[in-house]
């Protein structure tokens, strides 16, 4: 099962936007989708391959 939350993201956190009923550390897979514009923004493509390999191994 599953639900979307809309989240805002601060200081390492992601904070929903509403009440969600979800256990208490409840593990949760989160996909991340940024809205609004994003002036001047840049990725390095092998800094993010690097962090993805660090969180999924």
């Amino acid at each position: 099962m599953g639900i979307v939350v809309e989240a805002v993201y601060e200081n390492g956190v992601f904070k929903p936007l509403k009440k969600v009923n979800i256990p208490e550390r409840a593990k949760v897979r989160i996909r991340v989708e940024i809205f609004g514009l994003l002036k001047d923004w840049s990725v390095d493509a092998q800094e993010l391959k690097d962090e993805l390999r660090e969180v999924h191994g």
